[in-house]
């Protein structure tokens, strides 16, 4: 029992690392980072971000635990898992991650209560057998869950956009893409940080994103999606073109207010996906923390 329970521990303690380290990663294009989230006066600085992703770690270890329970994914797992979201959400809130920080975890229990809960069902799986069993646990539906439409159940609604449920039923293609993007800038020899701007550009060239859809409709995601593949075509955050190119995309992004937070969102899946170790190192996790280079 205690082995478990450390394991549940140390994916608890991965998913929210994984989480900071996503806020933490910048220069994010049009999405908060170490540049304003220090910045008290508007209440999102990055203390406040950590304090509620940390606020979460009891509702992943409750995930994992209550994945292991049942071996295999199932319709009580999904509503069980559904329920100590929500009471995870709601610990955050209480914590200090309200507005200013909400919107950076709200998809996010989503996504990291799936994959933590898919990785306590295979130990020591690989991503694609991880996003597999993610699938299983989302194709189920959650009798719990709210009844009111959410801004982005409107915009899939509106526009057919499959948003993170979509994803999760997909076995998460965009973590997966985002995870090849990482190996092929470190092969490269790009810093850490370069290597996850990448994997985050690498998202949200191609991710029908409901942020900017909600934001500014197909104009503002087409504007996502052709600024993320031009700074990827100039050879990415490694370059110095890519850096300007980035640089560019960033500006104009904010300049309109079009934040690609579902692009975060799975690129946060990746780095916790990244961060698993094998069986046998399960109970002592390390996390590698993010490269300070940027650029």
């Amino acid at each position: 029992m205690p082995k478990t329970r450390s394991t549940d521990e140390a994916l608890s303690r991965a998913a929210v690392l994984a989480l900071i380290a996503q806020a933490e990663l910048t220069p994010k294009p049009g999405l908060a980072d170490t540049r304003d989230l220090q910045a008290r006066a508007t209440g999102a600085d990055l203390l406040a971000l950590r304090w509620s992703a940390k606020a979460l770690a009891p509702g992943f270890a409750a995930m994992a635990a209550a994945a292991r329970r049942p071996g295999e994914p199932s319709r009580t797992l999904r509503e069980e898992l559904g329920a100590i979201g929500r009471c995870a959400e709601w610990t955050m809130a209480r914590a200090g991650g309200g507005a200013a920080t909400g919107p950076l975890h709200h998809g996010a229990l989503w996504v990291m209560g799936l994959l933590v809960a898919a990785a306590a069902l295979r130990p020591g799986a690989g991503p694609d057998e991880v996003t597999a069993t993610a699938k299983r646990i989302a194709d189920h539906p959650d009798r719990g869950a709210p009844r009111r439409p959410s801004p982005g159940s409107q915009v899939s609604a509106t526009y057919g956009a499959p948003g993170v449920r979509g994803e999760a039923r997909a076995a998460f293609p965009h973590v997966r893409r985002a995870l090849d993007a990482l190996s092929r800038a470190r092969a490269a020899g790009a810093t850490e940080t370069q290597a996850r701007l990448d994997a985050l550009l690498t998202v949200m060239s191609t991710l029908q994103d409901t942020g900017p859809l909600y934001r500014a409709g197909p104009p503002g995601l087409r504007r996502v999606k052709e600024g993320a593949h031009t700074v990827l075509e100039a050879g990415g955050a490694a370059t110095p073109e890519g850096a300007a190119a980035l640089a560019a995309l960033d500006a104009d992004l904010r300049e309109l207010g079009i934040a690609p937070r579902g692009s975060a969102v799975l690129l946060a899946g990746a780095l916790f996906l990244d961060s698993l170790p094998a069986p046998a190192a399960m109970a002592s996790l390390v996390w590698r923390g993010p490269s300070a280079d940027v650029g």
